[in-house]
């Protein structure tokens, strides 16, 4: 019989199985977009900064520039975000459409927030996300 134990305290495990059980929630609630969760936030961003360099945006949803480039197709073929070049720089803007789901994103983004503040606890759903984000950054650094 196998010793199994070492998964239990292995961060690569424990934090992917808990990134699959919050993706797995955060799919569900954001169904009612038609866009995935990751999808819905970079259009709250383009909408709250019209304009954002895509350099910018890559940086505040911590993914790589051409990982980027290829939401914003995507996007850009739906007709909720437009590119703007300028030289070596790119912008993004919302389009009226991006802007008409604004609510609808909003109203998912909160219910997923509900919906795992009740079952952690809201002091306990805060506390987590800032440790984790300090983790990530001591990690980021080496």
């Amino acid at each position: 019989m196998s010793d199994e134990s070492f998964l239990h305290n292995c961060l690569f495990f424990t934090t992917n199985r808990l990134s699959r059980a919050i993706t797995k929630m955060a799919e569900e609630e954001f169904a009612m977009t038609g866009l995935t969760p990751m999808y819905g936030y970079l259009i709250r961003l383009v909408n709250g900064n019209p304009g954002i360099p895509h350099k910018d945006l890559a940086e505040k949803l911590y993914i790589t520039p051409s990982t980027l480039t290829r939401f914003v197709d995507k996007l850009e073929s739906k007709q909720l975000v437009e590119r703007q070049v300028q030289g070596k720089h790119v912008y993004l803007y919302p389009t009226e459409k991006g802007k008409e789901l604004e609510q609808t994103i909003r109203t998912a983004s909160n219910n997923f927030y509900r919906r795992y503040q009740e079952i952690l606890g809201v002091e306990s759903s805060v506390q987590i996300a800032k440790d984790m984000e300090a983790m990530s950054e001591q990690l980021e650094k080496r």
